[in-house]
């Protein structure tokens, strides 16, 4: 089967960590000011407030995990990105439940290692079940007793496989969910897969240490 994201043959890849990355993690001590502020950001805003957070954002030396090395590269960039990040996780009319769901439809779509591992974690803590997760990841509908996560499911399946939304689905998104979550919900589609092609170009894979994701074997026809 073809990865949606690089093009190439999900055989052709093997798991990828920080040790394979293409951009060299970097160390707290060796960052310019521009790269602290981004760090800073990060590490001291909403994703690691309150409790103890499901997904660490760095290693034991403060190296971070994931997307947000690369956001240290390009501050101008990187800044602006983890707010929006940020504001798509914390600032949005979702619930918890119905955002992970968005954001695992997106990973498992793209066959995004790290966006799966961090977001199935923060979707356990947000009360989605093992059936729901086997779903997800596997590209199958959950079983959502709620109208507004069944939605947010149909929605986001139908962003990432058509990059649209028919009229059927635009108009009951808009209607269960709002004009203002319908353009939260493409932001954020459209988000998670810049990430995932980032994560991608520069072989980013879930922490040392940790299993990747189990995906579906393709199927015949697939490639």
């Amino acid at each position: 089967m073809i990865d949606p994201v690089s093009g190439e043959h999900a055989d052709d890849r093997s798991p990828r960590g920080p040790s394979t990355t293409r951009l060299p993690l970097l160390p707290p001590g060796s960052l310019s000011d521009e790269q602290r502020t981004v760090y800073e950001a990060l590490t001291g805003g909403p994703r690691t407030a309150g409790r103890t957070p499901p997904v660490n954002l760095a290693d034991e030396s403060g190296r971070l995990h994931g997307p947000f090395n690369a956001m240290l590269y390009s501050p101008s960039v990187g800044l602006p990105l983890q707010d929006l990040g940020a504001a798509l996780r914390f600032r949005t009319a979702f619930t918890k439940r119905e955002r992970e769901i968005a954001t695992l439809v997106v990973a498992a779509h793209v066959r995004s290692d790290y966006e799966w591992y961090a977001h199935e974690r923060i979707g356990r803590r947000a009360g989605l079940g093992d059936d729901e997760m086997d779903a997800l990841r596997e590209g199958r509908a959950p079983m959502l007793a709620d109208v507004r996560e069944r939605v947010v499911y149909e929605a986001t399946r139908q962003l990432v496989t058509e990059d649209d939304l028919g009229d059927a689905v635009f108009t009951e998104a808009a209607a269960t969910l709002g004009r203002t979550a319908l353009v939260e919900l493409v932001t954020l589609v459209g988000y998670y897969k810049a990430l995932a092609l980032q994560l991608r170009v520069f072989r980013v894979g879930v922490p040392d240490g940790e299993a990747p994701p189990r995906w579906p074997a393709a199927e015949d026809g697939d490639d």
